[in-house]
């Protein structure tokens, strides 16, 4: 039975700044969605629309590794202050956006900004939270993602209809600013290590995951196929033969032969495309199809909030409470593949209780999973690989929502054309059928690999027999 465990005031403090940044985060990697029918009316082009979401979800994924082992190696304080800094410029100039070509770009400086955002935060938890209580913090952490995450459709929605679409950006300036304050106030200032950073291994990962997203998107254009492929075959030589040969690599290969370390990147990979991929574009049926404004297609988003907040938190409290967890991923995937499935289903005029029963559990099923693979990385590896433990399993998840972003998108395109204006319902809801059918199916292998994933006392044990111990 475990005893009761409070924060003190200084660890209060922290997990508040930890809190906040992870909401400004999160909030930003939906909060576009419900505005992006607008932005492609105002900005004239539909062709490239996708990659308003996904080039903040390609340049924040590819900068996890770098935060997650910068952060091990000179302190988490000074690289998310960076990292929020980062972020508020690339919203200032997204804001600022002329045409569809730059807001592309600024969103890809805002992501590099993000990314680090929430690599970094995560992983501060582990460094003043005890490993017995993290479970019920993550769990928190969880529900604050999930609320960011769907509050933000809902906001974008609203501001665009009453302010314009700019202010979904320019909103993030004084949130990041108050921010910046907490973190500077909250977290401890540390002694400063050499900065041995693997840049073989950072910009092999840099360039490869970039080339395997423009693969995913322009590898059909004959002209983008083997300069690409080309770029992602150096980049894994870079990967795997010259990155483990320094000192402390960026991605350690070691760690995949763990099982349960290997399970959660994994089933975290195919429950990133599943989600970001299928419901970035449910707006659009919605706004397109059904004749709702983005306010109201906002709302009925946040039918994912009431069961994703319901099951983060109280799944972080039972695997504090019970030291077990291998139970919520099992049965969070295959929640998730089901109402992904009747999500698949969905066709012009069908009622909106069934949309909504399909959304909650969808919600259920996400909140069993996401933030537990964080806990279940962090478990199986040592304490000084908390970093790169936190942003290999991130950097998988934010890899599969980018790609799963792109490649849904094209089917998207593929099926309603290059304006979205012209496009009949009937082609919308067939691109959708298609999204979330491939969406259900990846995360039902999410769920096979899931049952690869080891109980907490087993860790526990593994840590030990390599004389590793367990940190306090």
């Amino acid at each position: 039975m475990t005893t009761a465990y409070r924060l003190s005031i200084a660890q209060k403090s922290m997990f508040f700044a930890v809190l906040s940044a992870i909401f400004l985060a999160a909030m930003d990697q939906t909060v576009v969605a419900t505005a992006l029918p607008t932005i492609a009316r105002d900005l004239h082009g539909l062709a490239h629309l996708p990659w308003v979401i996904t080039a903040y979800l390609l340049s924040s994924t590819v900068s996890l590794p770098i935060y997650g082992k910068i952060g091990d190696l000179i302190g988490r304080k000074v690289v998310l202050s960076f990292a929020v800094a980062f972020f508020l410029v690339g919203s200032i100039f997204s804001g600022l956006a002329w045409n569809l070509d730059s807001l592309v770009l600024f969103r890809a400086l805002q992501g590099l900004g993000g990314g680090g955002i929430l690599v970094t935060a995560i992983a501060s938890i582990s460094d003043f939270l005890p490993l017995q209580q993290r479970g019920k913090y993550q769990g928190l952490v969880g529900a604050a993602f999930g609320l960011a995450t769907l509050i933000g459709p809902f906001l974008g929605g609203f501001v665009v209809q009453h302010f314009g679409w700019r202010w979904i950006f320019y909103l993030n300036i004084p949130f990041g600013i108050f921010c910046l304050g907490v973190i500077q106030w909250a977290f401890p200032k540390r002694e400063k290590k050499d900065l041995a950073l693997d840049w073989m291994g950072a910009a092999s990962l840099f360039f490869g995951l970039t080339a395997l997203v423009f693969l995913v998107e322009l590898g059909r254009h004959d002209a983008w196929l083997w300069p690409l492929l080309l770029v992602f075959l150096v980049s894994l030589w870079g990967i795997f033969i010259g990155s483990p040969r320094h000192p402390e690599p960026i991605l350690p290969l070691g760690f995949f032969r763990h099982k349960t370390f290997s399970a959660s990147v994994i089933v975290s990979f195919f429950v990133g495309t599943a989600m970001l991929g299928s419901i970035s574009f449910l707006p659009t049926y919605y706004q397109a199809v059904r004749g709702y404004t983005p306010t109201q297609s906002g709302l009925e988003m946040l039918y994912l909030l009431v069961g994703m907040l319901l099951t983060s938190t109280i799944s972080g409290r039972w695997i504090s409470k019970h030291q077990k967890f291998r139970i919520f991923p099992i049965f969070g995937t295959l929640l998730t593949a089901i109402a992904l499935w009747v999500l698949s289903h969905v066709a012009q005029h069908t009622p909106f209780w069934q949309i909504d029963i399909a959304l909650i559990f969808l919600g259920i099923g996400l909140g069993s999973t996401m933030q537990v693979m964080v806990l279940s990385a962090q478990w199986a590896l040592p304490h000084r690989h908390l970093g790169v433990a936190t942003s290999t399993v991130s950097l998988f998840r934010s890899m599969g929502g980018t790609l799963g972003v792109a490649a849904f998108g094209a089917v998207f395109t593929h099926f309603v054309g290059q304006d979205l204006g012209k496009a009949e319902p009937e082609q919308i809801v067939l691109a959708l059928h298609w999204d979330f059918g491939a969406a259900a199916a990846l995360t039902l292998l999410a769920f096979f690999f899931a049952w690869n994933l080891e109980e907490l006392d087993t860790l526990m044990a593994q840590r030990q027999a390599r004389g590793e111990g367990t940190e306090s």
